[in-house]
């Protein structure tokens, strides 16, 4: 079982000072008509956050690897057989609609004591969604998970980074804390082993939050980077840790 230390995280649409600014919004798959109802309350109280934080809290020489959009077939045990090598934990933001179609995986993921995080159910922009959507895309996600894996997840990422006031109050609603990320592989476009690889050695630093994704396309380059890049993290001294 794996575990680290860690904490808070983020990404945005609008541009950080010293940083790249969040990716432009891939195109949303339309709306799934498999969208479980949710009429479950929250598990605990979490403050309100007026945005997402963007590095971990927990001071130190650590990084935290996070996957976006799977379980997939193909690529989510690809990347679990790299972690296990090399016993480093990671974060995925799983889509719920994926996740009900491979609960095997989603078991996987969190035998192998990685964290299990919500990334909504079907990856609508939640800042152009109505509140009452909003709260049905995150709150079956949740709902699954603890269904799932027994525990409803503490940590959600908004499709695109796109959070506003009403979909981040309805996160603290579900008792979840916002995550984002501060080294953006930019790995959904495809651009190369070579230049997600580069991305995150580059970019590397203190309290780090690396977006990757498992699914929601080919993510063969980004296995083939993260075989890459990983030993080389933990050759410069860096702890991989989950943000919990």
């Amino acid at each position: 079982m794996l575990t680290g230390p860690g904490a808070d995280s983020a990404g945005g649409l609008s541009p950080h000072p010293g940083r790249p600014a969040a990716p432009s919004p891939e195109p949303s798959p339309p709306p799934s008509s498999g969208l479980r109802p949710f009429t479950g309350p929250p598990s605990r109280a979490v403050p309100v956050r007026a945005a997402a934080a963007e590095t971990l809290a927990a001071p130190g020489h650590r990084i935290a690897l996070t996957f976006d959009d799977g379980p997939h077939p193909e690529h989510t045990p690809q990347v679990l057989q790299i972690l296990r090598e090399y016993q480093v934990p990671a974060t995925f933001f799983i889509i719920g609609e994926n996740a009900a179609r491979r609960p095997d995986l989603l078991r996987a993921i969190a035998a192998d004591g990685h964290l299990v995080a919500n990334h909504s159910w079907s990856h609508p922009q939640l800042d152009l969604i109505a509140a009452d959507r909003v709260r049905q895309e995150l709150g079956s996600t949740s709902e699954l998970i603890a269904d799932l894996l027994g525990a409803a997840p503490r940590w959600a990422r908004a499709p695109y980074g796109a959070w506003d006031g009403p979909s981040l109050q309805i996160c603290a609603d579900l008792a979840m804390e916002p995550l984002g990320w501060s080294i953006d592989t930019h790995d959904w476009t495809m651009p190369g082993v070579t230049a997600i690889s580069s991305a995150v050695l580059e970019g590397a630093h203190a309290g780090g939050i690396v977006l990757a994704h498992d699914g929601g396309g080919d993510r063969s380059d980004t296995v083939t980077a993260l075989r890459y890049y990983l030993p080389r993290l933990l050759e410069r001294g860096y702890a991989l840790v989950r943000p919990d």
